[in-house]
């Protein structure tokens, strides 16, 4: 499964996520990028998650023109001590992750 990690999302949780192909927005050159470019970024290299914090995503996007998945996770800030208690909740389901879709993973 190949990931991208929002902007939003520390760059840390890439050490949570070693069973899956992971980058993020920084180290793809993409800081700053709009959201729906993000999306179109995400289709066009062939990712199958994009990985958030932001809850207003998946209510901006109109997800049946993305072939990609959003999820989002519900936390309350970016720092990794809370990310990585969402990590177990996160692998779980992943395997039932559908494209044009999105879950919000709670703990």
């Amino acid at each position: 499964m190949k990931i991208l990690l929002d902007e939003c999302v520390t760059k840390r949780l890439k050490n949570y996520l070693a069973d899956f192909d992971v980058f993020t927005v920084v180290e793809l050159n993409l800081s700053g990028i709009k959201n729906g470019k993000l999306m179109v970024y995400c289709v066009e290299n062939n990712f199958d998650v994009l990985l958030t914090i932001d809850k207003n995503l998946m209510f901006q996007q109109n997800l049946d023109r993305y072939a990609v998945t959003i999820v989002v996770l519900n936390s309350f800030t970016s720092k990794i001590e809370e990310l990585e208690t969402f990590i177990p909740s996160f692998k779980s389901q992943a395997e039932g992750f559908e494209k044009h879709s999105a879950y919000i993973i709670d703990l």
